[in-house]
């Protein structure tokens, strides 16, 4: 999966001088607090922070990765994984994460209010749902077929289902 050097430094948290020790930090920091042991969404998050890494991993330079009208820095990975975790038991729809965009198809009209609480909003030239945090809007209005996103930026489809718990002992 490709991303772009500033999505990358958005999913890790970087923004302003940064430097490969400070990739490999930021890193570090979010591999722990997204792991599969920790966050439901865990793995489909290291994909994306696996990503930004390999992204920005040589990187030296500085990004501006802008912040919320109220000056704060908002928490992109943070905001990724809640809107994933809240549609991760909806029946019927099919996950597809391209760069750092979450893009979903499928049985969407059934989830249709838990995607919209979830804050994805629908692309209907695509006939998706698609989710990027409030203060990351693109300002891009290039007109780009699912085909193309995925070409350029690839794709994974994580698994949602929840893992199975073994049986207990001596249950019947």
């Amino acid at each position: 999966m490709e991303m772009n050097t500033y999505d990358a430094a958005r999913v890790l948290g970087l923004s302003g001088d940064i430097d490969p020790e400070a990739v490999k930090t930021a890193y570090r920091t979010m591999s722990k607090k997204f792991h599969p042991d920790i966050n439901p969404a865990g793995a489909d998050m290291m994909k994306l922070i696996n990503a930004a890494y390999d992204a920005l991993k040589d990187f030296a330079g500085n990004l501006d990765t802008g912040s919320r009208d109220d000056g704060t820095q908002q928490d992109y990975s943070a905001d990724l994984a809640r809107a994933l975790n809240a549609i991760r038991d909806c029946i019927g729809l099919h996950i597809e994460i391209c760069g750092a965009w979450v893009w979903v198809h499928g049985d969407t009209f059934a989830a249709r209010e838990e995607l919209k609480g979830a804050g994805f909003r629908y692309a209907s030239k695509k006939k998706a749902w698609f989710f990027r945090p409030e203060a990351y809007r693109s300002r891009n209005r290039h007109e780009h077929s699912m085909d193309e996103i995925r070409e350029k930026y690839g794709t994974s489809r994580p698994d949602m289902r929840r893992p199975s718990r073994p049986a207990l002992a001596g249950a019947q």
